[in-house]
């Protein structure tokens, strides 16, 4: 198929998730979008869709952590991406070079304090807090649990948060809209080793290295968790 390539989270693979379409993304507003108004071959994009990212918090009416997620990549590199949160009615959406939804545009992150606020995923809460505190003494760190890879990034862009750490296999549905809009702010994310992530369709769908997001310092924080991880 000369199609674009669209990769989906399990979610789609359920019968049905209430309220949630699949959308076509074989459209030339879809290929002209993903790369400004330069030609690009339809090969080259990579779509990937979360339709229900947070799935064990929606399950359990933790609705706030719940998002749906979508992101366009040329040839790996995340160019546009889209949070919606649906049970707040907020939506933030990031193409790179061109702009942003208006609730981002004034949003840059925190700026630096004393203490460091660190948000985790809820399953790994433990491991992460023992290494955060580690990794960034003397300061005094608090660690934040939360749903939904999704959520996290949107709370580090709103400055509730300093570092996104994730420091288990993640699925690449799951932070590629965030990585588009962190680039479009002037953040970043990377695997903890320090590598872009790529998200191409041809390669595999895990990121088995971990995860750092950040809209300031991105490196300083990285290396010291780094450093911490191998001591």
């Amino acid at each position: 198929s000369s199609g674009i390539n669209a990769e989906y989270g399990e979610e789609h693979e359920e019968e049905s998730i209430e309220g949630v379409t699949a959308p076509s993304f074989n459209h030339p507003d879809i290929i002209k979008l993903a790369n400004g108004e330069s030609s690009v071959s339809a090969k080259d994009i990579t779509v990937w869709v979360d339709p229900l990212d947070a799935t064990k918090e929606y399950t359990e009416r933790l609705t706030q952590y719940v998002t749906v997620m979508a992101c366009i990549a040329v040839k790996g590199v995340p160019v546009a991406g889209v949070i919606r949160k649906p049970f707040d009615d907020q939506t933030y959406w990031a193409w790179v070079g061109h702009g942003t939804s208006g609730n981002l545009a004034s949003l840059h992150g925190s700026q630096e304090q004393e203490d460091l606020r660190v948000i985790v995923s809820l399953s790994h809460q433990g491991e992460v807090k023992d290494v955060a505190a580690k990794a960034f003494a003397p300061r005094q760190v608090t660690v934040t649990p939360a749903g939904g890879a999704g959520y996290k990034t949107i709370e580090v862009i709103k400055g509730s948060q300093d570092v996104y750490v994730h420091t288990t296999l993640i699925k690449k549905w799951d932070i590629c809209s965030g990585d588009a809009i962190l680039r479009a702010l002037g953040g970043k994310q990377t695997d903890l080793r320090g590598d872009e992530i790529n998200y191409s369709h041809e390669l595999d769908p895990r990121n088995e290295h971990g995860l750092i997001a950040t809209m300031h310092d991105h490196e300083k924080y990285r290396i010291a968790l780094q450093a911490t991880s191998k001591s």
